[in-house]
């Protein structure tokens, strides 16, 4: 039973592929209806085998033997743990729902038939990716993903289309060439690619690598690196984020599932190789700062985009950024909780995106705004307890962890980190709800203080409840925390630094909303007006890319006449 159930969630999808891609035009719609029937069976299938895996343990399943080099060659095999289950119920359960919502969505598009087959298919190939049993499986499906992302384009008919899926396949080799490259280096340092196995060598070994004459580094810190860079490029990490954007002239259902499963794939693969990553400080603090370079320069992208679209794109940069941030500061499991978060979001928003568009095209006037609400100012109540209820926030959890819970927050960066990011989510939400400008303000103050509770509780219950799920070892999850620490001038500044944002934040918006003005230097709006074009213009990567490759070419074009004996000028 547990063999058919962990085969039967990715089959059933590659039979719904086949069922609705194989077959004359004229009885498409019948078939496309009668493949959901075993997509939805994938997902109650997904959800029986995350009870299971929870009740019984890990499911394993090879077909091959792994002490055998001439079976190497195709390792396939499934390993179904906490984390496969979970991450094989959200894709799943996204997927259903994307496939059944295509059917309506596509049913006048010519090649409706090679679209719903490559929906179906994708998601057997994600399916397969999170439930490998080896690294090198785990790697097959993943080169197989960023070849179906080229396909997904859908419309390659259109230059534009047929520009960005080319751009997505070149630039996602480069990452997945240093994730190759880290598999081997894994294979050549501990001999094994099994992931429990590999984690128990790495664990073991003292292999170090000579970079420079005096610069040595470990095994497991070069081949995280490798992995990292290849997690990079699948999640749109700066400043491998470009072929995000360039991939959005593909329909809207396609984005809700690459922005809801595959762009995930980065934080999947680090938690996947949790117990290698947390042998290496150094790759958690290298993924900290990408993290986060990516969450601020991905959510300022944000703010000057034109283009809903690409507005959802970078908003999940952004997201992504925090994500991989979070895995910096070791908190793999609230990663994994930010990842799901996000990815029942942006499957609905990106699913809604496209209502949107087809209302803008109907009325130019869409969405309609009110001028008298946009002249409406916030009143006082609102604004107070938006205010007090952000900055008490910090001290009610003190309180309560410390005193109630008795969490000795001093002695672990751990703790004081998900403290912080319940008090930021909570801004960040509560500040959403001061545009709330058409009810009372009693009934803004009240939602306030539910989002408050609200948000408090369902991070309370991440912290809890769902790292002990995804890793039931306390001293496993100490120890991720303990090889993420930073420096305590370096983690004490980046707290007072993220802290004093958020209060100027709501004291700037407070004076904005109130008409009155703020005095800066005459030269912050030119240096703002540059700082706008900069962006809006995606700081410019692209065009550095592009003279990179043109410099390139011309590099090997003149090595290239050298090593033949032509006459250089």
């Amino acid at each position: 039973m547990l063999v058919s159930l962990v085969l039967g969630v990715p089959l059933l999808f590659l039979l719904a592929a086949c069922l609705v891609g194989i077959g004359p035009d004229r009885t498409l719609s019948q078939r496309a209806k009668l493949a959901a029937y075993p997509i939805g069976a994938a997902f109650c299938a997904s959800v029986a085998t995350l009870y299971l895996v929870a009740t019984q343990g890990p499911i394993t399943l090879r077909l091959y033997d792994p002490a055998s080099v001439g079976s190497f060659a195709f390792p396939i095999g499934f390993y179904v743990d906490r984390l496969s289950a979970v991450m094989m119920v959200l894709i799943s359960g996204v997927g259903s729902i994307i496939y059944t919502y295509s059917i309506r969505y596509m049913y006048q598009d010519a090649h409706a038939p090679r679209y719903l087959a490559l929906i179906g298919g994708t998601t057997f190939v994600l399916l397969c990716m999170v439930s490998s049993a080896n690294l090198m499986m785990l790697f097959l499906f993943w080169q197989i993903l960023s070849y179906l992302l080229y396909i997904l384009a859908h419309n390659h008919s259109h230059a534009g289309t047929l520009d960005g899926a080319f751009r997505t396949f070149t630039l996602l080799r480069l990452s997945d060439v240093a994730f190759l490259a880290g598999i081997v280096l894994a294979h050549s340092l501990y001999g094994t690619l099994e992931f429990q196995e590999l984690f128990a060598r790495a664990a073991e070994s003292t292999a170090t690598l000579s970079l420079l004459p005096g610069v040595e580094i470990s095994g497991a810190t070069a081949v995280t690196l490798l992995l990292f860079i290849g997690g990079m490029g699948k999640s749109a990490q700066f400043p491998l984020f470009i072929w995000l954007p360039r991939s959005l002239y593909a329909p809207t259902p396609v984005h809700a599932l690459l922005h809801a499963g595959i762009i995930n794939a980065g934080g999947f693969l680090i938690n996947r190789l949790a117990p290698l990553f947390g042998q290496s400080p150094a790759t958690l603090h290298v993924a900290l700062v990408v993290g986060t370079l990516t969450a601020v320069l991905g959510a300022t992208m944000m703010l000057t985009q034109n283009d809903i679209k690409k507005t959802l794109g970078f908003s999940t940069i952004g997201q992504m950024g925090y994500m991989i941030m979070e895995c910096g500061l070791g908190a793999f499991s609230l990663s994994v909780f930010h990842l799901i978060a996000h990815g029942l979001f942006k499957a609905t928003v990106f699913l809604n995106c496209g209502n949107v568009i087809h209302k803008a095209r109907q009325d130019p006037e869409f969405p309609h705004v009110d001028q008298r609400e946009e002249e409406e100012h916030f009143s006082g109540l609102t604004w107070s307890t938006g205010l007090l209820t952000t900055l008490v926030i910090p001290l009610i959890i003190l309180l309560a962890t410390h005193g109630v819970l008795r969490i000795p927050l001093l002695e672990s960066q751990g703790a004081v980190i998900l403290l912080f990011f319940i008090w930021v989510t909570s801004s960040q939400a509560i500040l959403t709800l001061t545009r709330l400008r058409a009810v009372a303000s009693w009934q803004v103050s009240t939602a306030m203080l539910l989002t408050l509770l609200f948000v408090v509780l369902v991070y309370l219950f991440a912290v809890e409840s769902f790292t002990a799920f995804l890793y039931p070892n306390p001293a496993e999850v100490a120890s991720y925390f303990q090889a993420a620490d930073l420096p305590n001038w370096l983690f004490d500044l980046l707290l007072l630094g993220a802290t004093l944002s958020t209060i100027l934040g709501w004291l700037y918006l407070y004076l904005r909303a109130h008409g009155r003005s703020v005095w800066m230097p005459p030269w912050v709006d030119g240096v703002r007006i540059r700082l706008y074009v900069l962006f809006m213009n995606r700081l410019y990567v692209e065009q550095a890319y592009q003279h990179a490759g043109k410099f390139l070419l011309r590099l090997l074009h003149r090595i290239d006449k050298h090593a033949q004996g032509w006459s250089q000028r």
